[in-house]
């Protein structure tokens, strides 16, 4: 797994590439689509899925263009449904594994920064979203956000991030843990 990090729009945002063998997935691309999407005709590998780790604007504005451009799926949590404005290629849940190449990413509910944020797992990395950061955690003051489910969501992370495991967050820097 190959993992590239490009940076877009004003609040900063993470946007992740991550390719396996001649497959590569695009996790948050908030902004900056005609940007993303040159890079990712520069790996020559084909788009096979674009990850929302939520709803909110930063991390899905660019879905779209992205998806005209490249082809590749939409994918994103249930619980986000009502927050969109545009209709995903399909609705994730806890438990499912994403496959591309020779990888794969299983899928974790993280509610508490939206209904549907979401955690994804590898075996040596976790694409937070905007459940856990460097130095701090997501708000929960925006619609769907939810103190309690959170907190049970960092309990969640707690358990399952390893140590040695490299986090990449919707914002800021990645680290080991």
């Amino acid at each position: 797994m190959k993992v590239s990090i490009m940076v877009v729009g004003p609040i900063k945002t993470n946007c992740y590439l991550i390719s396996s063998l001649g497959e590569l997935i695009c996790i948050d691309p908030g902004d900056e689509a005609k940007e993303i999407i040159k890079e990712i005709k520069m790996t020559e590998k084909k788009l096979k899925y674009i990850i929302l780790t939520h709803y909110h604007y930063d991390h899905a504005d660019a879905a779209e263009e992205v998806k005209a451009a490249l082809g590749g799926k939409i994918i994103i949590h249930k619980n986000e449904e009502n927050y969109l404005n545009f209709q995903p290629d399909k609705y994730l849940k806890e438990g499912n594994n994403i496959k591309y190449g020779d990888e794969e990413l299983k899928v974790l509910l993280t509610p508490g920064h939206s209904a549907g944020s979401i955690t994804l797992l590898g075996e040596k990395e976790v694409f937070t979203g905007d459940t856990l950061f460097k130095d701090g955690i997501g708000r929960t003051d925006l619609p769907g956000g939810d103190e309690a489910a959170m907190r049970d969501s960092l309990r969640k992370l707690e358990k399952i991030i390893k140590p040695g495991m490299m986090v990449y967050p919707g914002h800021g820097d990645y680290y080991q843990a």
